[in-house]
């Protein structure tokens, strides 16, 4: 990491040509007051709109700014990773390049997180300018169920604006469409203490298409199943399988007992009782779940043995003081 550069703000970019000049003027004018060392890089997904000509332009009339094409539309999520991936600050900032987020907000996020010592600042919209019925209502609805499965309380997943710990951030990797639930993925590695919100502006936009619509409600529900799993089992798989492998066998196992005791005492026929065939499959669901959850458990050894990830986070280690 070059100590050079204390600020990286990362902004995916696409089809934004009518606001990404005013978007890079704005950030490099905030920026430019704050007194601080910084990088703008901006990651191109894609645009067919012209937005990569206008810079690729731009980056060579400014030296803070760095620019990736990447060479289709692979999504927001990997365009964030990839302007991770060769940020060099000690902090990171997000925020959307179409000017509903302002940039005059990057420095409050910023002192937030450095002044009160978090390893994540997340924006919060609270008089947000959209269509209350198609972005706002799912919204609240989203934010207010990740909030109770993740343990991570938050008004507004959605904001773009975010200000990171650079070296907490570094030990999560993004993938899919996981960016939305970057505080929990964080959650993971760091207690919810050391994340918190805070109020920033938010402006109706001006020029351009959203990129969002309501369809992208279903796929958060979706993912969120997966972040759960994550957050809770990643490293112990077997309790997640095990624990329904034996309440269907349990399940199962008890029908059973059931039926072999009223044909044993009273005589009744249960060759064709529905609920001998329900009982048996129950049993065989329970004891493939349970096999699944030792696969997995050898699958999670082998990976953390083969990789360079582990299983926890070490924020500060007395021997490197000395």
């Amino acid at each position: 990491m070059d100590q050079n550069v204390e600020v990286s703000i990362i902004s995916p970019v696409f089809n934004e040509s009518e606001n990404i000049e005013t978007f890079v003027t704005r950030v490099f004018q905030t920026m430019q007051e704050s007194g601080l060392s910084w990088e703008l890089i901006i990651v191109d997904d894609g645009s067919t709109d012209g937005s990569s000509d206008a810079l690729k332009r731009l980056s060579q009339e400014k030296s803070e700014l760095r620019v990736l094409v990447l060479s289709k539309n692979f999504g927001q999520t990997p365009a964030i990773q990839a302007g991770f991936d060769i940020a060099r600050g000690k902090y990171y900032v997000t925020l959307d390049s179409d000017l509903q987020n302002d940039p005059k907000d990057i420095p409050k996020v910023l002192n937030k997180l450095i002044d009160e010592k978090l390893d994540l600042v997340v924006g919060w919209r609270k008089n947000r300018k959209d269509n209350f019925f198609l972005r706002n209502f799912p919204s609240m609805i989203a934010n207010n169920l990740i909030g109770k499965i993740t343990g991570v309380k938050l008004n507004d997943y959605g904001c773009s604006l975010k200000a990171y710990n650079a070296a907490i951030l570094k030990e999560v990797r993004l993938y899919g469409e996981m960016h939305r639930f970057i505080p929990a993925w964080m959650a993971t590695k760091i207690s919810p203490d050391k994340i918190k919100q805070i109020e920033v502006d938010h402006h109706p936009r001006l020029a351009g298409v959203s990129k969002y619509g309501i369809f992208r409600t279903f796929r958060v529900f979706i993912d969120l199943i997966s972040v759960y799993f994550f957050m809770r089992f990643f490293s112990r798989p077997g309790h997640f399988f095990g624990l329904i492998g034996l309440i269907l066998g349990f399940v199962g196992a008890a029908i059973l007992i059931y039926l072999v005791s009223i044909k044993l005492f009273y005589g009744i026929d249960i060759g064709d009782r529905p609920l001998l065939l329900a009982g048996t499959l129950l049993v065989v669901v329970g004891v493939q779940f349970i096999s699944l959850g030792v696969i997995g458990e050898i699958l999670s050894r082998t990976y953390y043995a083969s990789s360079k990830e582990k299983s926890y986070l070490v924020r500060w280690d007395s021997h490197d003081e000395q």
